[in-house]
């Protein structure tokens, strides 16, 4: 997990980590912090097992880390998050130290999946599809104090605990 490690660490990336904690320190909402990107990550890598894809612990771990960078950029900017990130996450990537990059396949299906995380395509990839799906599900909406407040469709929300 050394190159997930080393897009924690990266600077750029700690800096709009940093700017979105203090953004949403305020928030009765889901937050975007590591407790939910961690969430996601563990939902996909179990997923992952579960469905037999194949995907490597590490590229899902980093999908995952990265996939709400640009939130920040939509509050500040009104970007949408998912098209900040995949520019902030296509910095991170290419400006990690070389014995810890990703190759070129596996940054392009990180950014895709970055990409997709917000809305499904028919044809959404094995990562992306795993990535969107997991962001709901790691929102445990039946549980929260905000939930009648909250925007989230119902078919967004994630009502019940899924095993």
């Amino acid at each position: 997990m050394d190159r997930v490690v080393a897009i924690w660490r990266h600077p750029l990336y700690q800096s709009y980590y940093r700017k979105l904690e203090q953004l949403e320190r305020e928030r009765v909402f889901c937050r975007h912090q590591m407790i939910h990107l961690l969430d996601v990550a563990r939902i996909a890598y179990i997923r992952n097992l579960e469905e037999g894809l194949g995907l490597q612990k590490e590229l899902i771990y980093a999908a995952a880390i990265l996939h709400d960078i640009g939130k920040s950029l939509q509050y500040e900017a009104k970007i949408p998050h998912e098209l900040a990130g995949v520019e902030i996450a296509e910095q991170i990537l290419s400006g990690l130290p070389e014995e810890l990059s990703f190759t070129e396949e596996e940054k392009g299906q990180i950014l895709t999946a970055i990409k997709g995380h917000r809305r499904l395509r028919e044809d959404a990839k094995p990562l992306e599809r795993l990535l969107y799906e997991s962001d709901k599900e790691s929102r445990m909406c039946f549980a929260c104090p905000a939930e009648a407040q909250c925007d989230w469709s119902k078919e967004k929300k994630n009502m019940e605990i899924k095993v």
